[in-house]
């Protein structure tokens, strides 16, 4: 295990002493009215099942210290589970012989990772509380555990989703923002879905941590704009390099191993800080949604200031993660509470 693995692993004791809410403003995101019938309640658990969120947390520190991956993973999942059909935990139901799952999309298998995680904590949440936590809770409190853990900002995320029962791996590519995707583009995708620009650029941060498939890039080093053999002019031209040598061409039309991945960060890649904003603006995005970012002012100015420092960057990241967590949500009566993750009641 390298020194970054093992000093990232050593912020576990000192991250876990700390209040997922310690200050006002890592609250941010919640109605400042109050709930209402059916909202989302913060320490909805607090009564029902108090060992919830530490049940959930102490699953996400052991499948960390497995690989430490799940954590950009589980913030991915999260992300794709509340862009389609909202956060219903509908991506961590498996296919089924008449129907294939979110989670068997190309979009998401086999790039997303973790769901052993998730699956973990609803074992022995069930076994704690039976019938009481929602796979939709554990894998929104999963998520902010993960950015916690990772160096990113502590913040409390209400509950009280419930479970969705339809998950089709053919509405994921309308809803998932792709790789390929233009600042218009991307500013549709995210409005679609009632978040900001501001949020957008504020939310590709999450891409400091994680690695990328090499397929989901290489028409950037080898098949620019549908020509063979050409690379993006916008790339520097080191990383250019490193990413040729990182991801070769196994054809002549500038195919690749789709089982390669790079970090998407490589200096801090288990870290949850803004150098993915220096790389952005040093033309080291990995993928062109990436580079995109700077295709207007507003949102390069946002870039700017972000790798510069005067953004403030995880307060707006944990508030936007918690708006995201309530896109579409199902409450109340609506949907279930699935006694296994994987599967519905």
């Amino acid at each position: 295990m390298g020194s970054n693995k093992m000093g990232w692993l050593a912020t576990f004791t000192v991250a876990l002493a700390y209040s997922l809410c310690a200050l006002p403003v890592m609250c941010a995101g919640f109605p400042a009215g109050g709930y209402g019938p059916g909202a989302l309640q913060p320490n909805l658990y607090g009564a029902t099942c108090p060992q919830a969120e530490a049940i959930v947390r102490q699953e996400v520190i052991r499948g960390l210290h497995t690989d430490i991956g799940f954590a950009a993973g589980l913030v991915r999942m999260h992300f794709h589970d509340c862009f389609v059909r909202g956060c219903d935990a509908s991506i961590l139901l498996e296919s089924t012989p008449g129907n294939t799952a979110e989670r068997d999309s190309p979009v998401n298998n086999p790039s997303l990772r973790g769901f052993e995680v998730v699956d973990s904590a609803k074992t022995r949440l069930e076994d704690a509380c039976p019938g009481t936590v929602s796979c939709a809770d554990i894998l929104a409190f999963a998520a902010r555990d993960s950015v916690a853990l990772s160096g990113g900002p502590r913040y409390d995320v209400p509950g009280g989703r419930r479970d969705g029962t339809v998950s089709l791996a053919s509405e994921v590519a309308d809803n998932i923002p792709a790789p390929t995707f233009n600042l218009d583009q991307l500013t549709q995708s995210f409005a679609a879905k009632g978040l900001t620009q501001e949020e957008m650029v504020t939310l590709s941060g999450a891409h400091t941590i994680g690695r990328a498939h090499c397929t989901a890039f290489s028409d950037r080093l080898y098949n620019f704009s549908g020509t063979t053999g050409v690379a993006d002019p916008t790339l520097d031209p080191p990383f250019l390099a490193q990413l040729q040598r990182a991801c070769p061409a196994s054809s002549s039309n500038g195919g690749v191993d789709p089982g390669l991945v790079v970090p998407m960060e490589p200096r801090t890649p288990y870290t949850l800080d803004t150098l993915y904003y220096w790389g952005v603006l040093r033309n080291r995005g990995l993928f062109n949604s990436d580079q995109a970012l700077l295709a207007s002012a507003p949102t390069a100015a946002q870039v700017w200031q972000t790798a510069y420092g005067s953004y403030p960057w995880k307060l707006r990241f944990a508030a936007a993660m918690l708006k995201m967590g309530q896109i579409q949500v199902l409450t109340g009566g609506t949907g279930q509470i699935r006694a296994k993750c994987s599967a519905v009641n």
